[in-house]
């Protein structure tokens, strides 16, 4: 296969030797595999920008409740605070956030997301790359090469590593949906495919480590305000790719190590709600109003 990558250097090998992005890249070799059609393809990742955006809409303008009652109107509470003040994150980036927060609620409330690599991290792709491409006046066909970026981001993390916050603590989830919206921004703002894992490798180191704790087993707290964090993370690692700095560790090597550190992590702490956040005394009481006695003490 003309296209097929399994690392990040096989990947910027092929960027270099063809003179591609990654974008480019990543549809070739959908195209190879798939023997879908580039347009077919394309007009799939368009589905999932709009569902992406309607999810970032729902929560601004309306309450939207999880079942559980957990999360919910986080987003709206957001969206009001910046019309009356000036966020001290500045506008942008509390925008980013705020539309992060949105997409998570909607999750949370069985509505309908892109799980962008998973459910738990689903507010950070479109929070990140959705509003940095709106507010830099970018085309849904920017927008869906951008999409295609990520996706190969993802790919790479899936393949070498593992998404799944049972197997590696939240660093993995919203870890890896970081370092997929941070590559985006970069190639669609004009970066290098270096730069793009730079700023991929920027994110991963920024939350090394980071536990997957949710209380009472659900998705909701505390991975909405992570959603919020991992958006942030995304656009500041994409600033400075931009700008110039590179990884001291290859990428590759960056994904490798998120993996190991998983694997350490005490199993308490991958998603299962026996540690951290989870096992406090008011995350146990949280688990036993929504499931009775006895749940969240594991």
């Amino acid at each position: 296969m003309t296209y097929r990558f399994t690392t990040g250097e096989e990947l910027l090998e092929i960027c270099g030797e063809k003179k591609m992005t990654i974008a480019q890249v990543m549809l070739a070799r959908e195209v190879e595999m798939s023997k879908r059609s580039a347009e077919e393809i394309r007009g799939q990742m368009l589905d999932s920008l709009n569902v992406m955006k309607t999810a970032i809409q729902a929560g601004l303008h309306e309450g939207v409740k999880s079942v559980s009652g957990l999360i919910g109107g986080e987003a709206y509470k957001l969206s009001q605070y910046a019309a009356t003040h000036e966020p001290l994150s500045g506008r942008d980036m509390f925008q980013a956030m705020t539309n992060a927060m949105s997409v998570m609620e909607v999750n949370a409330s069985m509505g309908r997301i892109v799980a962008s690599p998973t459910a738990g991290s689903c507010g950070i792709v479109p929070g990140a790359l959705v509003s940095t491409g709106l507010r830099q006046g970018k085309t849904d066909e920017e927008l869906v090469e951008a999409l295609l970026t990520a996706s190969a981001i993802g790919f790479l993390f899936s393949r070498n590593a593992t998404v799944a916050g049972s197997e590696g603590g939240c660093q993995a989830e919203t870890g890896t949906a970081s370092a997929m919206a941070s590559a985006a921004i970069v190639e669609m703002m004009g970066g290098s495919p270096a730069a793009a894992l730079s700023a991929a490798s920027f994110t991963i180191k920024n939350i090394l480590g980071l536990v997957c704790d949710p209380i009472a087993g659900l998705v909701e707290c505390p991975c909405a305000k992570r959603n919020a964090l991992g958006t942030a993370n995304a656009i500041l690692s994409a600033d400075m790719a931009l700008a110039g700095l590179e990884t001291a560790i290859p990428f590759d090597e960056v994904v490798d190590a998120m993996y190991r550190v998983g694997k350490v992590m005490s199993p308490t702490l991958r998603e299962t709600a026996m540690g951290g956040l989870a096992a406090t005394p008011t995350g146990i009481r949280i688990a036993e109003r929504i499931f009775g006695p006895g749940h969240g003490r594991g």
